[in-house]
Formats: structure tokens, C-alpha cells, sequence
């Protein structure tokens, strides 16, 4: 870290945004969530389920890092996907530093390639590759990959890390602020994230939904929470009333389970995450609707929060 002298001079503070792009399920808000140091983007081995630009932030003494968590690119085949990749695109633009993510354990391909020429064209900002995964791969592996990395485009620097296991994190921190402009602190010191709470709540459901269904379904599924609010009477329970929609009702059928069973796992699975992220007792009431092609549904996607 240097001298603390140096390191605590708010001459020398860094501030800005940062984003990670990258193709679906290559490790971006799982990597975003241990720079954090919390639970702050949904993450599933389900690809395509971050809908949200969720901010993860980074305090450091001599800086903070904003991570903007973007969707990951895709050639588009609904509206949703169009909506999705545009915004991406538009966060590009607005970030200070770009951070491609290439996992270590695969061969890139045309998706990663795709990406790359995506990020191309955003000339004024820097790219940092970050090979991600690295756990997962030998070093042998690792090697080819940073050298395969390299020859895809020109980048600012390339870093392999571990989200898992907290490999090179502070390093891939340290690469990030290098672009990061001097300035203030954004965000006051225990803030984690600027999503208001309901998103949050919202995204650990359809994370806790997601787990251990057939492929079909991760596109599927949206979550509106309703209502928050303590309960009557009790400052130690929140009460959650909150609404999952599917397209089809053999989604509905495939999420409720057999007797229920697979919904209520749902509802404790969510239970326990959304009670870690507040910090308070929680009872929460679930239920499921269909929403006939929500995805292609102008206002439909409106009303789910996916706004033009």
C-alpha cells in the first residue's frame, strides 16, 4: 500500500466508476461481491441473471472504487435482450475504467471475441482483461490463457484473480484505481451499495428461485417485492410480501414443486440471504403468478421494472 502518509492524503484520493463485462456466467458479480467484501449482485451458475446495474462499492484508505454490475453482453433475441444490451452499451460510456472478463478454465471463443470488438469501439476508456476462475485451472492453464488474452485486443493491464479464494484481489484493486480520477470519497463510508433495498430483496429471491431448475427457466423469472415494513407492535421483524412471475404455468408448475415443496424452499433459502443483507428477523410472503411473454411485452417489462 505504500506510505500511510501518502495513502491517507486526501491529495491523493481516487474516486470513480468501474463496471465488468464480460459473457454470461464468467464470474462478474461473484468477482464484485468479494472486492465488496458482502453479498451485493445476485451471482448463479445460471447465466444471464443479472437484470439490474447494481453497485457494488469498494472503500479503500486511498480510494473507492463504484462498481457498476452489468448484464452480460449477448447478441439479443427478445426485447428484454435488446433493453439489457443497451443498457450495458450505456454504461460503457460512463465508467472510468472497464474491467473484461475472461474465465481461466475456458478456451475463448467467439462470445469472448464478440465482446472485445464490442469494447473496441468505447475508444476513451481503459480496459483491464481480468482472467477469472483461476482456482479452477492449472497454472499451466492460467499462462496459455494470459497469453491467449493478450492477443485478442490491446489492454490497459491483465490480471488473473480468484473471486473464491481471494487470489490477486488487491492487485486487480490497486489496477482499477490507477484509472480512477483524483477526488473525494462518492458514497459515505459504510455504504455497500446505492440499489434501494427492495431491488436487493428482489434479486436474492430470483437467485434463491433459480437454483436447481432446468435451463429453460433463468429468463423467465422476475421478482417484484411489493411491500417492506416492520411489523406492527416489533422493531425486530420485517414483514416482505413479494411477487415471482413466469411465462408459462408449466414454469409455475416446475417452480411450486411437488406439494409446494420447491416454493417453500425457495421462501427459506431467500429468507436466510435477504436476514444476512438486512440484519433483522424477516417473514416473508411469496407467491408466483403467470405473466404470459413478459419478455416481449413492452408493458409488461415496464411494470416488472424494466424501464425504456
Amino acid at each position: 500500500m505504500g506510505d500511510n502518509a501518502l495513502v491517507t492524503s486526501p491529495d491523493n484520493h481516487r474516486a470513480g466508476f468501474a463496471c465488468f463485462v464480460g459473457r454470461p456466467n464468467v464470474g462478474k458479480s461473484t468477482l464484485m461481491n468479494a472486492l465488496v467484501g458482502t453479498k451485493v449482485a445476485i451471482t448463479s451458475s445460471k447465466p444471464q441473471t443479472t437484470r439490474r446495474v447494481i453497485r457494488g462499492i469498494v472503500h479503500r484508505p486511498d480510494a473507492q472504487i463504484v462498481i457498476v454490475d452489468t448484464p452480460g453482453l449477448h447478441r439479443p433475441r427478445t426485447l428484454l435482450g435488446e433493453r439489457l444490451d443497451s443498457l450495458v452499451l450505456s454504461t460503457l460510456t460512463e465508467v472510468d475504467v472497464i474491467g473484461f472478463c475472461v474465465p481461466a478454465n475456458e478456451p475463448i471463443g467467439k462470445g469472448d471475441r464478440f465482446i472485445a470488438d464490442k469494447l473496441a469501439a468505447v475508444k476513451r476508456t481503459p480496459v483491464v482483461a481480468v482472467v477469472t476462475k483461476c482456482d479452477l485451472a492449472t497454472k499451466e492453464q492460467i499462462a496459455e490463457q494470459l497469453l491467449a488474452v493478450s492477443q485478442v485486443a490491446e489492454f490497459a493491464a491483465i490480471v488473473p484473480v480468484s473471486a473464491e479464494r481471494g487470489d490477486q484481489l488487491d492487485v486487480l484493486g490497486d489496477v482499477l484505481i490507477e484509472h480512477l480520477p483524483e477526488s473525494p470519497p462518492l458514497y459515505e463510508g459504510g455504504q455497500l451499495t446505492d440499489e434501494p433495498e427492495q431491488v436487493l430483496v428482489g434479486e436474492l429471491i430470483r437467485e434463491a428461485a433459480l437454483e436447481g431448475v432446468r435451463d429453460e427457466l433463468p429468463h423467465s423469472i422476475a421478482v417484484v417485492v411489493d411491500e417492506m415494513l416492520p411489523r406492527e407492535g416489533r422493531d425486530d421483524l420485517l414483514d416482505i410480501y413479494a411477487h415471482m412471475f413466469v411465462e408459462r404455468p408449466s414454469q409455475k408448475a416446475i417452480v411450486i414443486g411437488h406439494k409446494g415443496e420447491r416454493l417453500r424452499d425457495v421462501g427459506t433459502r431467500a429468507r436466510k440471504q435477504i436476514e444476512a443483507l438486512l440484519g433483522t428477523r424477516v417473514y416473508l410472503d411469496l407467491r408466483i403468478s403467470v405473466a404470459k411473454d413478459w419478455q416481449r411485452d413492452p408493458k409488461q417489462l415496464r411494470r416488472l421494472g424494466f424501464y425504456d
